[in-house]
C-alpha cells in the first residue's frame, strides 16, 4: 500500500509541475500583442493615422506606401516589412 500510495502521489506532483510549467508558457487569454507604428507600409486610405498635411487621420492616406503615413504592427517587425518603395520604417519619411 505504501509504494502505491507513494507512486500516486509522484504521478500527481509530476502533473502540478508541468501544468504549472505549461501556463507559464502559454499566452494570456485576450493579451494583446506589442504594438509600434510602421511608417510607409500602408495602402492608400489604411492608414491608422497621421497621414501629413491636407488629411486628417485613420484612412486618411492618398497613395499607396505613403512615407509619413503609419500602420500599428507588431513589435519588431517594422523593418522587416518590404515594399515597392522599399523598408518600413519607425520614423516618417523626409519631404
Amino acid at each position: 500500500m505504501t509504494t502505491r500510495t507513494l507512486s500516486l502521489g509522484a504521478l500527481a506532483l509530476i502533473a502540478l509541475t508541468s501544468g504549472a510549467a505549461m501556463a507559464q508558457t502559454a499566452p494570456m487569454e485576450g493579451a494583446k500583442p506589442a504594438m509600434e507604428k510602421c511608417y510607409g507600409v500602408s495602402m492608400a486610405g489604411k492608414n491608422d493615422c497621421a497621414a501629413g498635411p491636407g488629411t486628417t487621420c485613420a484612412g486618411t492616406s492618398k497613395m499607396d506606401y505613403q512615407g509619413n503615413a503609419w500602420k500599428f504592427v507588431p513589435a519588431g517587425t517594422c523593418a522587416s516589412i518590404k515594399t515597392p518603395k522599399g523598408m518600413g520604417s519607425l520614423a516618417p519619411a523626409k519631404a
